[in-house]
């Protein structure tokens, strides 16, 4: 393949090897955004930061314990964050859409790198809003685009496995900024601007390598297939799945897969914008519309259940507990440590109950978690500073916060950046993707923006809001997220065809569009596959040619058996 470069490792590596790269590349990315949250928590906590350069508080003469006098301004600091995020996910989208998933990978480090030097070099809140800002574009860009890639390329059987793995790595940044920020803190007494300005500076070296090697990487076949590269789609796609022995006609089959859907999504979809995709204009039986409010909704209650509050608050969060100052760092950093190994059950758990059992348990004992933590704090407040009482029900209620960080860890977090990533269709998955980001944004924009407010009016009982969150999500969820688990990216349109948002409504309107249209669905299927892997023909004997009977109407298709030889209509309801 002379197309693409030989320094690409697609030409090295092949099959699991090759995906594990892959994954990797993708982790380090992920790696970068959980440093990035992280971060946050202990840089708040340093003196120099919020007395000295950014004047929104003054440090308790007694406890040490920071005292914030201007709870608006930190909360907007973290915040404006968010609002960056949102721009560079909807520029990210659409450039990954248009010029690939390497090149806006590229163009995210880069943008993120110049964002971390801004913030590390800033000498006042003014400088560091603006510099926040720009931070926030350039993760915006990778988030959206990343996790596209990595279920681009993956198998659709380990898919989920692939990205909890990434999760995994997206933690361990986060237990990573929480104990550079901690040992940041014995330098000079953790007085100095070192305190906050080198655990800033310490997460471009990832991205700088990231930077460096994204472009040794093979780009997505599909997104190859959607731009008429198909030569090379294939290349990759025979090197992802391997051509000999078990493997034999694989490749072929979920090439034919791609090759099919893509030409169906140009017939049924006319309008690809962000404005018709948020109100499904001109989206036909795909039903973007529709698509795009069940990611923006699924991260903002991502969000709203508490882990924004844990992963950036966490050491307001133990001190409402009655937790002393002194020991509020380590058990944070703890808390974060107990959270990356939770991600490890996900790995193994996500592709065999699939993703809404998931949420399912996570909901339930997350919110059990929350309301007693709230009661327990509130309990502990309620006996003398210091006594065995206060000591036992403080206890309890830090135990319950480990207890709702290793489910989330185990559960939410994973689900909702995976789920945008797997149903949007070929020709926006990127633009798709991107709005779930948006979702993500507004959820942690609001929360991070009002929860300094809600600490200081609510303390303890702020757990209350997050454990009600937790109950609403289980009929939200129940009712309208299909399940993504164990379908391939050829699948979703067909799982979302029905114009009833209700679940039940819609998998029963794919098992029906799954009989009509055989090439849509079977070919990437092991032991189902369309293709003769001796001949690389079609059993139906139509080689390299798209099926021409395709619909996700169920009312439009009537099996005949010269159905190849009469004209291709399709219907929209």
């Amino acid at each position: 393949m002379d197309i693409i470069p030989r320094s690409n490792v697609v030409h090295k590596l092949e099959k699991r090897s090759l995906l594990i790269a892959i994954n990797c590349i993708a982790g380090l990315s992920i790696f970068f955004f959980g440093y990035d949250q992280g971060m946050m928590g202990g840089v708040n906590g340093a003196v120099d930061y919020y007395d000295t350069t950014m004047k929104f508080g003054h440090q308790d003469p007694k406890t040490g314990a920071p005292v914030i006098d201007n709870t608006l301004l930190q909360g907007g600091i973290v915040s404006i964050y968010y609002l960056g995020t949102l721009i560079g996910c909807l520029i990210g989208g659409w450039f990954g859409d248009r010029y690939g998933r390497i090149k806006t990978i590229g163009l995210g480090a880069g943008w993120a790198v110049l964002g971390a030097t801004l913030q590390t070099s800033a000498q006042n809140h003014t400088w560091m809003i603006c510099a926040r800002l720009v931070n926030g574009w350039g993760t915006g860009m990778l988030n959206a685009i990343v996790p596209v890639w990595a279920t681009e390329t993956a198998e659709h059987k380990s898919r989920g496995q692939f990205v909890a793995i990434e999760f995994t790595l997206n933690i361990f940044g986060v237990v990573v900024a929480y104990w550079i920020e901690y040992g940041a803190n014995f330098y000079k007494g953790g007085t100095g601007q070192f305190t906050w300005r080198f655990p800033i500076a310490f997460q471009i070296a990832p991205l700088l390598l990231l930077f460096a090697i994204c472009w040794l990487f093979p780009e997505s076949p599909r997104w190859l297939v959607k731009v008429g590269r198909e030569e090379e789609a294939r290349y990759i796609l025979g090197r992802l799945r391997g051509e000999t022995g078990e493997d034999a006609g694989k490749a072929e089959a979920e090439f034919q897969d791609i090759r099919n859907i893509a030409e169906l999504e140009r017939k049924t979809a006319k309008a690809q914008s962000y404005i018709s995709m948020l109100f499904g204009i001109g989206s036909g039986k795909l039903h973007t519309g529709r698509r795009v409010q069940l990611v923006i909704w699924l991260q903002i209650m991502q969000e709203w259940i508490g882990i924004a509050g844990v992963t950036i608050f966490a050491p307001t969060i133990f001190r409402t507990a009655g937790i002393a100052n002194a020991q509020v760092q380590w058990i944070s950093g703890l808390n974060t440590i107990t959270y990356m190994f939770a991600t490890l059950i996900c790995v193994f758990t996500l592709d065999r109950i699939g993703r809404r059992w998931t949420l399912y348990w996570g909901s339930v004992v997350q919110g059990i978690s929350m309301f007693l933590a709230g009661g327990l704090s509130t309990a502990g407040l309620q006996h003398p500073a210091g006594s065995a009482l206060a000591r036992g029900y403080s206890s309890g209620a830090v135990a319950m916060i480990f207890l709702f960080t290793a489910t989330f860890g185990a559960t939410w977090l994973t689900v909702p950046w995976l789920y945008p990533a797997e149903i949007f269709p070929l020709e926006v998955r990127a633009k798709g993707n991107a709005w779930g980001v948006v979702g993500w944004s507004i959820g942690n924009g609001w929360l991070t923006l009002l929860l300094p407010v809600i600490f200081k009016a609510l303390e303890q009982k702020t757990y209350y809001i997050f454990g009600v969150a937790n109950i609403i999500t289980l009929p939200m969820v129940y009712c309208l997220y299909p399940e993504s688990n164990q379908r391939t990216l050829e699948e979703m349109n067909l799982l979302f065809a029905s114009d009833s948002i209700w679940n039940w409504e819609a998998e029963k309107n794919f098992a029906i569009l799954k009989e009509q249209n055989p090439e849509l669905v079977q070919a990437a299927q092991r032991g189902q596959s369309v293709i003769d892997p001796e001949t690389g023909l079609s059993k139906s004997g139509r080689q390299g040619s798209v099926s021409r009977n395709m619909s996700l109407d169920v009312n439009a298709l009537t099996h005949h058996e010269d159905a190849y030889e009469e004209k291709q209509t399709f219907k929209h309801g």
